[in-house]
């Protein structure tokens, strides 16, 4: 199966998703992670009375879904609704399951986290190195790469200060730096 349609396993049971290249994103099958959190008997009638719930609370998490065709159990390409990650999370939150639970408190933990980092950015950084420890990096890769973002940041400072638009402009330019010192062309 193909990056654009696979299957994720959560707890061993499937869900269905999609890869968006245009948005770079993946995009989850709702039904299935509603039947992941609740073993509902009818998972579709279950995320069809949660959804009109959340319509009538003014959610919009329900409105901004998308409806995709994936592969039903029957072989068939069936539209069916789908959430990008973070649609996920807020449907998760909206699940009153004790299957969600852990999400959820894990989605508050982050969060968390997240608020710290605003009152001290230091502790994102404290996690961006714990991270790339735990991915096997050494810490001297780890140092390289701080710094390399460290003269990206320099640089997209100058290209503001010089009237340069974010965006395709910025594409443009990284695309010509790496040719210059690469040969490789970012772009293909």
């Amino acid at each position: 199966m193909d990056k654009e349609n696979s299957i994720k396993l959560f707890e061993q049971q499937q869900v269905r998703t999609h890869w968006d290249e245009a948005e770079e994103q993946w995009f989850f099958s709702v039904v299935d992670v509603i039947q992941i959190l609740t073993d509902s008997a009818d998972a579709s009638a279950y995320w069809r009375k949660l959804k009109q719930r959340l319509k009538q609370e003014g959610n919009e998490t329900v409105t901004n879904l998308h409806g995709l065709k994936l592969k039903a159990r029957d072989g068939k390409m069936r539209k069916t609704d789908v959430a990008n990650t973070e649609q996920v999370f807020r449907l998760i939150q909206s699940v009153p399951s004790p299957k969600a639970e852990p999400f959820k408190l894990w989605i508050a933990k982050v969060a968390k986290e997240r608020i710290d980092e605003i009152e001290d950015p230091e502790l994102g950084f404290d996690r961006l190195m714990e991270t790339y420890l735990k991915k096997g990096y050494s810490t001297q890769w780890i140092n390289q790469r701080l710094k390399s973002i460290e003269v990206r940041k320099d640089l997209t400072d100058e290209w503001d200060e010089r009237g340069v638009k974010k965006g395709m402009e910025y594409v443009i330019l990284t695309n010509e730096i790496t040719k210059a010192w690469s040969g490789f062309d970012v772009k293909n």
